[in-house]
């Protein structure tokens, strides 16, 4: 029988797997839709299959964000909850640009040669560190359920749409104050430095703000924490600083945190 149902899956993949906008349910708890192959090729869906299975998802609505390393697809449980699942591209190339942020970090010494394993550790190493972070109360989505290349966690938005990024929202001072808290709270109470902290990875929500991308967090054990650290601060300053906020000097504020 769940031979059948593979086979059924598959058959299904290239032309009609996945919509947004039809509500109709398809035995195997996909929606009709089109599909990017790179995305979703055999091994991803089979991974997404087991989800279903092991019902973590009931089914997935669609795409509404891609990137060079990943795509993000808005799926929904068996309680109707929406749910966020990134999907790491396993062809692509770009995750060895990634390895500095892996080579290095005391908790991830295994890597394995091969583009495929530095992806599904770049997952499993994002879920630890959303974990880590949300455990201690921190505002980042919550992760749900990691396998392969496939990351399940709250989805931040409505409908749907995801939250609406620092680059695209008003800020203002308690903006600010708030994205260095994060960056303060990272270091000292979860041990990490985001390394790619930036208005384009930080939601603005009704209830603040929450920072997303956490697989390049790095340890601070790392031989380049403190230089991601000081990244962070100049990244962030030069975004409220174009949008005519005052701010703190970025190498006083880098010498307060590591105190």
């Amino acid at each position: 029988m769940t031979d059948i149902l593979s086979k059924k899956l598959e058959s299904k993949l290239d032309d009609k797997l996945i919509s947004k906008s039809k509500r109709k349910h398809l035995e195997d708890g996909f929606k009709k839709g089109k599909v990017i192959n790179e995305v979703l090729d055999k091994p991803t869906v089979m991974t997404l299959y087991k989800m279903i299975t092991d019902h973590i998802i009931a089914y997935v609505n669609g795409s509404v964000s891609a990137g060079k390393e990943s795509v993000l697809f808005w799926a929904v449980d068996d309680n109707e909850k929406n749910i966020a699942l990134k999907i790491y591209l396993v062809s692509t190339s770009n995750f060895k640009k990634r390895e500095p942020y892996i080579l290095g970090d005391p908790r991830f010494s295994n890597l394995k040669k091969g583009t495929k394993n530095l992806v599904y550790l770049w997952a499993k190493k994002e879920f630890r560190n959303l974990t880590q972070c949300y455990d201690l109360g921190m505002p980042v989505p919550r992760p749900l359920y990691v396998t392969n290349n496939v990351l399940a966690m709250d989805f931040i938005g409505k409908n749907g749409s995801p939250a609406k990024t620092l680059l695209n929202s008003e800020v203002d001072a308690a903006d600010y104050k708030q994205a260095i808290k994060i960056i303060r709270d990272l270091y000292h109470k979860a041990k990490l430095v985001h390394g790619d902290f930036s208005e384009y990875n930080i939601f603005k929500t009704e209830n603040g703000l929450v920072v997303f991308d956490m697989g390049s967090a790095v340890d601070l054990r790392h031989p380049n924490s403190l230089e991601f650290l000081k990244r962070d601060i100049n990244n962030i300053t030069k975004f409220f600083s174009k949008r005519g906020l005052s701010f703190e000097d970025p190498a006083v504020l880098f010498e307060e945190i590591i105190k």
